[in-house]
């Protein structure tokens, strides 16, 4: 009976959310202690759009939650909002501003001159497109 106890507390923790808002609008990903932009005042509270080279001076310019070391995530942490139980957007409900299309991860495409990776919250696949067009931007940093 105690190894069934524990068994159901072990699959709930791993099932419970993982995300958890603060007031100054980043979310932050207890799993990965990763801290991700929710928050769009700074662009009149509209999702950034950018080239790729624009997203990563985006973020890298953020000053958001009194912290100013964002980044553009790589494709790995981007996947890692995923979640792949969600449609339009794929991503957990915590994240009050998503839209469902590209964002784009910091990875550059080793097959394809000029490309990076992008992850499309609509169902959460992941492809690469020319730096050159304008994608959504979320910068994450890592948490303390």
């Amino acid at each position: 009976m105690r190894t069934i106890l524990l068994i159901i507390i072990g699959i709930s923790s791993l099932m419970a959310g993982s995300f958890t808002r603060n007031v100054g609008g980043v979310v932050t990903d207890s799993r990965t202690n990763l801290e991700w932009q929710d928050d769009y005042s700074d662009n009149s509270k509209s999702i950034k759009e950018a080239t790729w080279q624009s997203a990563i001076d985006y973020c890298e310019n953020l000053n958001l939650d009194g912290k100013s070391d964002w980044r553009l995530p790589n494709i790995n942490e981007q996947v890692s909002l995923v979640d792949d139980k969600k449609y339009i957007p794929s991503i957990d409900a915590i994240f009050q501003n998503t839209s469902s299309s590209y964002y784009w991860s910091s990875t550059t495409s080793v097959r394809y001159d000029n490309s990076a990776w992008f992850v499309s919250f609509d169902y959460g696949y992941q492809e690469n497109i020319r730096k050159t067009g304008s994608n959504y931007v979320r910068c994450v940093r890592a948490g303390q």
